[in-house]
């Protein structure tokens, strides 16, 4: 089993990413594999609503010559999906919302590319609108068809400057949780 996650945060190994590692930390104990795509520096464009990922029904987006196909095949050989980011104006980062968008297009021209596979956001936030970037990210899963695991609390932690979300500890608890939640998971489903 596998786990892909998408760190959406313009800020390379930032607090998103540090919560992001603690799930992943959990997995791994459990013998998930995972992997960490950070888009930082990558280049994901937003949707065009072209549609041709609906004549061309290939798991591909059309629009060629950034990093959305990448991230495209990594999501589908992945067994879970985790979507991570930092709250910007009260919602997600460009770039998550970018994935989501053009992932969410070709999920649907594809019959359902992402049915039934496990899905799990992570949001970073200084101070609000945390619940918000949580609940698109997870319009995104159960749009998709997904599963979606629960954790001890909505799954964000609180920090405004790089590691300052190591001091919330709950915050901390409840990505510890969700990992062990989400190989709960998808042991039941995939064994």
């Amino acid at each position: 089993m596998k786990v892909v996650a998408f760190n959406g945060s313009a800020r390379k190994d930032g607090n998103t990413a540090i919560l992001v590692n603690y799930v992943l930390a959990e997995l791994e104990k459990e013998g998930i594999s995972t992997e960490l795509v950070q888009l930082a520096g990558k280049e994901v464009r937003p949707c065009i609503a072209c549609r041709k990922c609906f004549d061309n029904t290939d798991q591909r987006c059309a629009v060629k010559g950034d990093y959305l196909n990448t991230c495209l095949e990594k999501m589908i050989d992945a067994h879970g999906i985790i979507l991570a980011s930092p709250t910007y104006f009260a919602d997600l980062s460009a770039q998550i919302k970018a994935l989501i968008d053009r992932a969410g297009y070709v999920g649907r021209a594809n019959q359902g590319m992402y049915r039934r596979k496990v899905g799990a956001a992570v949001v970073a936030v200084r101070r609000a609108g945390s619940v918000q970037a949580f609940d698109s990210i997870n319009h995104f899963f159960l749009y998709s068809e997904m599963i979606v695991p629960s954790s001890s609390y909505w799954n964000i932690g609180i920090g405004k400057d790089i590691g300052d979300v190591e001091n919330d500890a709950e915050g901390i608890e409840t990505m510890k949780t969700l990992g062990q939640n989400m190989a709960w998971l998808m042991k039941k489903i995939y064994s």
